[in-house]
């Protein structure tokens, strides 16, 4: 993910699912200077840690990705 992706995805106040190596989480703080994102599991508030904002992936939802059929 590049960092002002991640950083949009930080500041807005919609639930945009991302993950880190599989595990959806919550990012906190993004520093674009660095490259890096303060994160946590979305079901562990208080495991933060420091990542490379390259290793994030935004999830999509395929339920309303398709189109109408």
């Amino acid at each position: 993910m590049e960092a002002y992706r991640a950083k949009e995805i930080a500041d807005s106040p919609d639930m945009i699912i991302v993950s880190y190596f599989g595990v959806p989480v919550f990012i906190e703080h993004v520093n674009l200077g660095a490259g890096t994102a303060r994160i946590h599991p979305l079901d562990r508030p208080d495991e933060e840690q420091t990542v490379p904002v390259d290793v994030l992936a935004e999830e999509f939802n395929d339920e309303f990705d398709t189109p109408f059929m």
